[in-house]
């Protein structure tokens, strides 16, 4: 066989290798990143790439990011109006607010009630000079409305479930005046992810949809319990009003009375898992 022929395959099968490893490594560090880390890296991490995302009406954009060693999307959201009036759907909303602030207070809040796995990493971050929030790109294989559309369940219903009661919460917490089901995402897993809070933390003191609060995760109805008011508004103090803060917790106090009620009606294990 010609030595230059087999130089020359030897030195293709060897960068083939390399690049195969070096994939291995990234997909590997991507998994094992801590949350403080994706932060990090959404913070800091270069932009090299950009085009307009494929759903969504706030202008979307997916970013690709990379520090060196590691190369992943984000999603970049840069809407805030605020508007006196502005029609939604087929009625009319006061003091509207569009604002992508929500979605960093969204995440803020979800940590404070240990739920933060519900939602991608979101921080704050200026692309060509607009501020916006730049959340994680997730492994999504369908949103709710597809899987409506394709009639699938989840091969584990319970472990379904359990998580829907956790977003049906979180959404009546945050009061999303926009709850559209292709902001649900789904996994290879089945692992369901809650994205984009832009028209949440409505001022309104009620759950909008309490008939929603069927049962609750044990940890998050004791961390519902617990949350105070003051750690809320310093962890947003740059994303929620003083007001909006106080909407939370007078929506947070209707919600954990409605579960305490249903426990005495119907018992703890038929309402809390």
């Amino acid at each position: 066989m010609n030595p230059f022929y087999v130089r020359w395959r030897v030195l293709i099968f060897a960068v083939i290798v390399s690049l195969t490893c070096r994939l291995s490594v990234v997909a590997a560090d991507e998994q094992s990143l801590s949350k403080d880390q994706i932060k990090q890296f959404l913070l800091t991490a270069k932009i090299v790439g950009s085009k307009q995302a494929s759903k969504g009406v706030t202008g979307t954009s997916r970013l690709t990011l990379s520090d060196g060693t590691i190369t992943h999307d984000a999603s970049f959201q840069g809407i805030d109006e605020h508007k006196a009036t502005a029609q939604v759907g087929i009625g009319t909303e006061l003091n509207f607010v569009d604002s992508y602030k929500y979605n960093i207070a969204a995440y803020a809040l979800a940590e404070l009630l240990g739920i933060d796995d519900l939602l991608p990493v979101y921080v704050e971050r200026k692309w060509k000079g607009q501020s916006g929030s730049l959340s994680w790109w997730l492994p999504v294989k369908m949103d709710e409305v597809e899987r409506h559309k394709q009639k699938l369940t989840a091969p584990n219903p319970d472990a379904w479930n359990n998580q829907m009661y956790k977003v049906r919460v979180f959404d009546q917490l945050v009061s999303d005046a926009d709850p559209n089901l292709t902001n649900v995402l789904i996994g290879e897993d089945w692992k369901i992810w809650r994205i984009d809070f832009t028209r949440a933390f409505r001022l309104n003191k009620d759950p909008k949809d309490p008939k929603d609060l069927v049962r609750c995760d044990r940890q998050l109805l004791e961390k519902l319990k617990t949350l105070d008011g003051n750690d809320l508004q310093a962890k947003t103090k740059s994303y929620l009003t003083k007001d909006e803060v106080k909407a939370v917790m007078a929506r947070r106090d209707k919600i954990v009375a409605q579960f305490q009620k249903m426990i005495a009606e119907k018992g703890e294990n038929e309402v809390l898992y």
